[in-house]
């Protein structure tokens, strides 16, 4: 038998190797081609859950396939996210990722995945800011009011937080250490019990999802002395930001959707595409205005950075606040 050529050999040896890589780019071109899932980490109704579903819609409009919502939660979106983890990275195990993704890779010792390395981040969809909320009867009226009183009685006021690490919680955590006052702090399962008992006087100020305020703060019922991204909101625009008073205090919640590790690049540059697109859509932003946000489209190496950035920074709040879970 006639043994091939070495140079023709190394061509054969050549192709053989590019056809996995062929066969992938033309799976991921196809893709999807069955029913994709989205993990949320919060039960039905909550804000990532409507989120996802309003994302998921619009992506199968989009791609042909249908992108189901899938609710896992419990331990601060760590059962979500190790779901994902432990998917076959082919695009079809999906996780919204929120504020808590940065924060548990301090706050819990435990965990069986390591977030930066298990995740791929895809695409981000929001950037949303909370809000500073006080009883109406509250003496202070303004953020700097707010901070002399609380400076005048320190361990005296009471600051709602939404349990151990909750964004509202660790925008509060860094309100006292930025602004320098001292605050006792007292944990609710969500926005809606602590909102009830800040209006009952039980506690003293609550940073809040604007979704869950907006319409106690129209109705008089709260009054809200600043939102924590850089600049004021859209959604509150008679409303300064507490950088405004408290120079370099800024706190947003971003979210966004990720997939399992090695999920390949081509399946990930399609869903981002695709979902930068839907964001930027007019309807959408609206939608979104509605929420008190503002889109974000980056790209998945500019969203891994900025995942990178808050994990770092939480952490640093987390030791200087030495928060610990109960």
């Amino acid at each position: 038998m006639r043994l091939p050529h070495r140079r023709q050999f190394l061509h054969l040896a050549a192709g053989a190797l590019a056809l996995p890589a062929l066969s992938r780019i033309a799976s991921a071109l196809d893709y999807p081609t069955r029913p994709v899932r989205i993990v949320v980490g919060f039960p039905p109704g909550g804000g990532q859950d409507i989120l996802a579903r309003l994302i998921g819609q619009r992506l199968s409009e989009r791609l042909g396939q249908p992108f189901i919502v899938e609710n896992k939660p419990g331990a601060a979106t760590n059962l979500a996210i190790e779901s994902v983890v432990n998917a076959t990275p082919d695009g079809y195990s999906l996780v919204v990722i929120g504020p808590p993704a940065a924060i548990n890779a301090t706050l819990y010792k435990d965990l069986r995945f390591n977030f930066l390395r298990d995740i791929t981040p895809i695409a981000s969809f929001v950037r949303q800011p909370y809000v500073m909320v006080v009883n109406p009867s509250f003496t202070a009226k303004s953020i700097p009011e707010f901070i002399d009183y609380a400076k005048a009685n320190p361990g005296k006021l009471n600051m709602a937080g939404n349990g151990q690490g909750g964004g509202p919680h660790m925008a509060g955590e860094l309100f006292k250490i930025t602004a320098g006052v001292d605050m006792i702090t007292v944990h609710y399962r969500g926005d809606a019990p602590a909102l009830t008992d800040l209006m009952g006087g039980q506690v003293q100020v609550y940073f809040s999802s604007v979704p869950a305020a907006a319409e106690l703060i129209k109705a008089a019922k709260l009054r809200a002395l600043g939102v924590t991204t850089a600049t004021r909101s859209d959604a509150l625009p008679n409303v300064p930001a507490v950088a405004e008073f408290v120079p370099g205090y800024e706190v947003s919640a971003v979210f966004g959707l990720g997939a399992p590790k090695a999920t390949p690049v081509e399946v990930v540059d399609k869903l981002n595409a695709a979902v930068n697109e839907i964001i930027s859509e007019q309807k959408m932003r609206a939608r979104l205005a509605d929420q008190g946000g503002t889109i974000l489209t980056l790209s998945p190496t500019k969203y891994r950075e900025l995942i990178v950035e808050e994990t770092e920074r939480w952490a640093k709040v987390i030791r200087a606040a030495n928060i610990k879970l109960e």
